[in-house]
């Protein structure tokens, strides 16, 4: 048997390190691409931060401030999909860099107009619109071209990688925006964050796919000559061939339910607990802090679990969402916030290791030339989940108050998911299986 190359023999991780949750980093492209990923994601919650001030300094109005958020989320929810498509047909290297230089570009153009005294609402509106329309594309494409630099069991680690790379990102760039606002002004935070898009766009090109790595480079099949009613050459990369696979697909259609009755009922902390906490708990700004403190500490421990996920299933996504879903019972009846603390830390980790079983799931399921639009669907979902789900949970509060909210949304969560679980084990157990195949009727129930 011949000697591994140096790829290979990096990437023959002992069998003691394959459930390693840092075992994407064994390589070397993956490091870079991590440590590229942090410097931008600090720099776009910088951004981020200062932008919302930024808003409420022009305007003086929270209004104004959730609707450029909004408009920036906008793009995801009407073109993601064609976003997707792009992505599945244009080199994954090249996609990922030009949008990166764009954003950066954007960044640019903001902290020039900031810095001249030039920016106003509608100008701030336009570029938030302009940077949500980038992010269709660039999304999808710097995910996927994460997976390409490891193999395809090291995928997981890679999304725990990622998850934990956004969460120190999240919290140095928030810190860095009163610092940039502090000693630099407000257009240094808008520079900063078009440097951090620049340095991924000169990082990427050095990036290289591991051996084995989840997508192979895309292969084009040979021209055939024309004929009479055939489709014209590229027809397999529409977006509806996306639509139509993500439809038929059982397991992606299962998730995305279990992923939008959580998102709807559950996971919105940063509302209902706030309510709780501040309302029947008596417990003030510093108190919710705490809380905050927990969440992101249980993030980042669940990040760390989700790592150690080999193949993970759309059953374990559910299970690990029904015990949050039952979690948030409890949660919801703490009669302290001593005891809310201590219940909000496991809430948090079996969220973010359900996000990460989720995401490999969705990132790794589809076919490689599918992958672009089938997240190209799923931005669309999940960006709809997020724009509804804030007032459909306010809404609950309001008739059953924080308290009463957090119950029933578990209640359903769980509930919801516990049915669905034992309508598909009705529909694969045996009995059923046998009356079907006697009827000459095959079963699809078990397709995914």
């Amino acid at each position: 048997m011949p000697a591994a190359s140096a790829p290979d023999a990096a990437s023959a991780a002992p069998a003691a390190e394959s459930s390693s949750p840092w075992r994407s980093l064994k390589y070397r492209s993956m490091r870079w691409w991590s440590l590229a990923n942090f410097v931008s994601n600090a720099g776009t919650w910088m951004q981020l931060t200062v932008q919302n001030l930024l808003v409420l300094k022009i305007t003086g109005s929270a209004a104004a401030t959730g609707l450029s958020i909004s408009v920036q989320a906008a793009p995801a929810l009407l073109v993601s999909l064609a976003g997707g498509a792009a992505v599945d047909r244009l080199p994954r290297k090249l996609t990922a860099a030009v949008s990166q230089a764009l954003l950066g570009a954007v960044a640019f153009t903001t902290a020039v107009l900031v810095a001249l005294g030039r920016l106003d609402v509608p100008v701030l509106m336009v570029l938030a619109a302009v940077t949500g329309l980038i992010a269709t594309v660039d999304g999808p494409a710097c995910a996927l071209l994460g997976n390409d630099l490891v193999r395809e069991e090291d995928v997981p680690s890679a999304i725990g990688v990622g998850s934990l790379v956004h969460s120190a990102g999240r919290l140095v760039g928030t810190a860095l925006a009163g610092v940039a606002i502090g000693f630099f002004g407000t257009a240094a935070a808008y520079a900063a964050n078009g440097v951090s898009f620049l340095f991924v766009a000169s990082v990427i090109p050095f990036l290289r796919p591991a051996p084995g790595a989840v997508r192979a480079p895309a292969r084009r099949a040979p021209a055939l000559p024309a004929q009479r009613g055939s489709r014209p050459a590229g027809g397999d990369m529409t977006v509806r061939q996306g639509l139509a696979f993500f439809a038929r697909r059982p397991r992606l259609v299962a998730l995305a339910g279990i992923t939008g009755i959580s998102a709807i009922f559950g996971r919105n902390y940063g509302l209902t607990l706030a309510v709780l906490v501040t309302g029947p708990l008596a417990g003030g700004a510093e108190a919710f802090g705490t809380v905050s403190t927990v969440l992101a500490v249980g993030g980042i421990v669940g990040a760390v679990l989700g790592a150690r996920l080999g193949r993970p299933s759309v059953r374990v996504v559910g299970t690990l969402a029904a015990v949050g879903g039952l979690l948030q019972i409890v949660a919801g009846l703490s009669p302290s916030l001593a005891v809310l603390l201590v219940l909000v830390l496991p809430m948090a980790v079996v969220e973010s290791v359900s996000d990460t079983a989720g995401t490999t799931v969705l990132q790794t399921d589809p076919p490689a030339h599918l992958r672009g639009r089938v997240l190209g669907v799923w931005r669309t979902i999940s960006t709809a989940w997020g724009l509804g789900g804030p007032p459909a949970l306010g809404l609950l509060m309001q008739l059953a108050g924080a308290r009463g909210a957090l119950v029933v949304g578990g209640v359903i969560i769980a509930g919801t998911i516990g049915a669905g679980f034992a309508l598909r084990r009705r529909r694969t157990s045996p009995a059923v299986v046998l009356r079907t195949e006697d009827r000459g009727v095959p079963d699809l129930s078990t397709a995914a």
